[in-house]
């Protein structure tokens, strides 16, 4: 497996992949920071260029995961990473806790530690779903959404693609929000959100919008 990124959320992931006992060959890929060297914790290589990654996919593993935050960044990573060859592959703690009844999880996800997810639920493509989140029935999360730690989404909920929803956000039952949204920290979602927009507050308006 390789790992876009090699800081921060990167980490998570790689916790992950140890929970899973799958860290065999498993690589990190950085060519945006210079402080950091050609290994992480001294085991793992951190592959700088584009070319090392392509040969990785082809002769290694050619999976690819991302470990880094921010929906449109995920979105053009894997564009970038599945142009050279990689497949998209999620990484599921098995901490967390998943219904065994009508989910559906898309590639290229990341569900991390504590997260609680019922059932009847749709994770759309490259979704990241921080620690201790949890998502209530009949809900739809569209592609590259990223949920920050501690995130309540209450059942039949829809978010839309590229949304960011901060940490211990709190989304009411039944409530739609657009794609490109930013619901900031701490915030009660009690109303439907359009597209493009910032929220904030208890309960959250609208504070800023987007073009």
């Amino acid at each position: 497996m390789l790992i876009v990124g090699a800081k921060g959320f990167a980490k998570e992931v790689l916790e992950v992949l140890y929970q899973l006992n799958d860290i065999d060959n498993l690589v990190f890929f950085d060519d945006v920071n210079s402080d950091i060297g050609h290994k992480l914790y001294d085991e793992f290589n951190i592959l700088k260029n584009i070319e090392e990654a392509s040969a990785y996919f082809k002769n290694i593993d050619n999976r690819f995961t991302i470990g880094i935050g921010n929906p449109i960044l995920r979105k053009r990573l894997y564009d970038k990473f599945k142009s050279i060859g990689g497949i998209f592959t999620s990484t599921i703690s098995p901490k967390a806790s998943i219904g065994n009844f009508g989910n559906s999880i898309g590639i290229g996800c990341n569900i991390m530690t504590g997260t609680v997810l019922t059932n009847d639920i749709i994770i759309k493509k490259g979704v990241l779903i921080n620690l201790n989140c949890t998502i209530g029935h009949d809900s739809l999360i569209g592609e590259f959404v990223e949920i920050s730690p501690g995130v309540h989404i209450s059942g039949k909920c829809k978010i839309g693609n590229f949304t960011v929803i901060g940490t211990n956000a709190t989304i009411l039952p039944k409530i739609s929000i657009g794609e490109n949204v930013i619901v900031a920290a701490g915030a009660v979602v009690t109303k439907n959100i359009p597209d493009n927009c910032m929220i904030a507050g208890v309960p959250a308006v609208i504070k800023k919008k987007f073009s």
